[in-house]
């Protein structure tokens, strides 16, 4: 049995290691710990482990091997949170409705993460007019990945740091059970802890950005802590959220607000997280308090708006949310490493349904990143007719424009959409 073992832990770290060098793309998905492949690795880890003690009563002379390779296996996901940036060539298919999930997940520190992770930290998201933060200061904490897919982060404004950091190690969150039975409602309603910090938090509102006190602080990262597993999970359930934002409205309107914009270590709000998610219900709660900031970007400069994009939108209802979103975030922020659009990211995974929703809310068709690429050349280069049919569409969209390698749309394009773009280039001279 214990060969076994060995073997099976030997090809899963195999299994990791190819995946990490041939195709990065697809291992920075799988290793985000709220998603579900993330969940089987872990279990497949957990189950190995419990074989392995079961079997070191029997020959404790191999333990110590198979425990260095689960401790390999255990360690190889990293587990900080993502921020999502260009897509790159290999393929990974996800979601309903086709929906391509050929994610370039750029690391800071590590994998999209749920906050209870050892690196969590929270920060209050900072107001207009706020400068750079500690999150922007430790740019150099990045991964190399990030040169390739637009560079590393950039300070972009000064000013005093609002990040508020963990200090204890957080633990792994519980699951958080929909209200059912009395007796998971009352599971489901804040802890005291939770309930007195907030008290506490609620008198000392103007204090908490500068505050070197250790007590305040610890209760910030608490509250934060709590907040993020409740909210920010795949599986978060938006009758609990709903309860947690009436407690906290309840409390102060101004504590509401601070709660909710909470940002993790990477930058990352609730809004953030739902959005990723494609948790629209909760996405929806977190809209109509009315105290989101819509354009706080994260770390790599991504909006929840420029997430949008990526999400699954499978009822009405859910696309409701997506066009509330659209339609009160600036749909044309570009984020700070790479330069890219919401519509950029839509056109790049090829969400037709996506990309007709950012034109109805006013998208800039002709926005270059910065390489120079437009939407229009990345639907060319990719083939898809349909979605060049659209942004050919939209008045003003500019045919000629050239990337930094003095690529135009038109050079991109080939058979069909070559002749599409003839036909509106000799139709719109001026362009």
């Amino acid at each position: 049995i214990g060969q076994y073992v060995k073997k099976i832990q030997e090809l899963l770290q195999e299994q990791w290691l190819c995946l990490e060098h041939g195709y990065p793309e697809l291992a920075s998905a799988i290793k985000q710990p709220a998603s579900k492949l993330s969940s089987i690795q872990n279990q497949l880890v957990n189950s190995l482990n419990s074989l392995l003690s079961a079997y070191s009563t029997h020959r404790p002379a191999d333990e110590e091997n198979l425990n260095t390779h689960c401790q390999q296996l255990e360690t190889s996901p990293t587990t900080s949170l993502k921020s999502i940036m260009k897509k790159k060539g290999c393929g990974f298919h996800a979601g309903g409705n086709g929906t391509k999930k050929n994610l370039q997940f750029v690391g800071v520190n590590g994998g999209y993460e749920t906050t209870s992770s050892e690196d969590t930290s929270c920060e209050e998201s900072p107001s207009d007019g706020d400068g750079e933060s500690e999150t922007e200061r430790r740019a150099d904490d990045l991964e190399p990945k990030q040169e390739k897919a637009g560079g590393e982060s950039k300070d972009s404004s000064s000013g005093t740091s609002s990040q508020e950091r963990c200090e204890d190690d957080p633990q792994e969150p519980s699951a958080v059970a929909a209200p059912g039975t009395q007796h998971e409602a009352d599971r489901c309603k804040p802890s005291e802890d939770f309930l007195a910090g907030c008290q506490l938090l609620s008198e000392h509102l103007s204090e908490i950005r500068t505050t070197g006190d250790k007590h305040l602080r610890h209760v910030l990262n608490a509250v934060c802590q709590e907040w993020f597993q409740v909210s920010s999970q795949e599986s978060s359930s938006p009758e609990v959220v709903a309860m947690y934002l009436q407690v906290l409205e309840a409390i102060q309107p101004q504590l509401l607000a601070m709660v909710v914009n909470l940002a993790d270590r990477n930058g990352n709000t609730a809004l953030h997280y739902s959005v990723s998610h494609s948790n629209f219900p909760v996405a929806k709660l977190l809209l109509d308090t009315g105290v989101c900031h819509l354009d706080l970007q994260n770390r790599a400069g991504y909006t929840a708006v420029m997430l949008t994009p990526l999400a699954t939108a499978e009822t009405g209802e859910d696309m409701e949310v997506v066009m509330k979103l659209l339609k009160e975030g600036d749909v044309n922020l570009q984020a700070a490493q790479g330069g890219q659009t919401a519509l950029m990211l839509g056109v790049s995974h090829e969400r037709d349904d996506m990309v007709r929703a950012l034109l109805s809310c006013q998208a800039d068709v002709n926005l270059q990143d910065e390489e120079g690429t437009t939407a229009l050349m990345v639907a060319c280069r990719q083939g898809n007719a349909d979605i060049v049919r659209l942004l050919l569409a939209q008045p003003g969209c500019q045919v000629t424009l050239t990337d930094k390698g003095g690529n135009s749309a038109l050079s991109l394009a080939h058979g069909d959409i070559a002749a599409l773009l003839q036909a509106h280039t000799e139709q719109s001279p001026s362009l």
